[in-house]
């Protein structure tokens, strides 16, 4: 019997399939899909939006309150009145591919490392994780660069360490886990920053 694969849905805007050099959804779903089995959530499932600044600039407007666009927006299932119904559903994450590369630009990497670090932090946030605290910006930051070494990319924020195994030293596993160690429940969807 073959071990349980997470559900992963990509989904591209026209705007974002024009654009060269954008990471390939297989090669992003392979990722999500190492990074749910750090987490230990092999049978999740998780939908994923690949769009430009218009979109999520309309987005984080309508759902943050900020008019202007961001990287990455995560939206838990498992908050909410209808939390208790989502089941292996984590969520949605949008990504805006165009401020992605702005920011790969910026850092000198590659576009696929920027959005595994994005879909990292991201997933981070569909668990309930937070950075609102310098204590939980530096956890966050350690758990995304986990999520990155367990997917196939470089630790791009604050690693501790990696150990033979390619496993963070810094968080052995957070599994629907909190940095506190509480059920994991999201809140609202905020955007990615470092």
């Amino acid at each position: 019997m073959s071990a349980p694969s997470p559900t992963i849905r990509i989904q591209r805007r026209p705007s974002v399939i024009a654009l060269a050099g954008v990471p390939s959804p297989a090669t992003l779903k392979r990722r999500v899909a190492k990074m749910l089995g750090h987490l230990q959530l092999e049978k999740s499932e998780v939908s994923i939006l690949l769009t430009d600044d218009r979109e999520i600039r309309i987005l984080n407007r309508d759902y943050r309150g900020f008019d202007k666009p961001t990287d990455v927006l995560s939206f838990s299932m498992r908050e909410g009145e209808g939390a208790r119904f989502a089941g292996d559903l984590l969520g949605d994450l949008v990504l805006s591919i165009q401020t992605a590369r702005r920011q790969a630009r910026e850092a000198k990497r590659p576009l696929l490392d920027e959005a595994t670090m994005l879909l990292a932090h991201g997933l981070l946030h569909l668990l309930g994780w937070d950075h609102r605290t310098k204590e939980e910006d530096a956890r966050m930051r350690k758990a995304t660069d986990a999520l990155c070494v367990a997917a196939g990319g470089p630790p791009l924020m604050e690693l501790g360490g990696v150990d033979a195994a390619g496993r963070s030293r810094a968080i052995p596993r957070i599994a629907g886990k909190s940095p506190a160690g509480r059920a994991a429940r999201a809140p609202k969807p905020r955007p990615t920053r470092r």
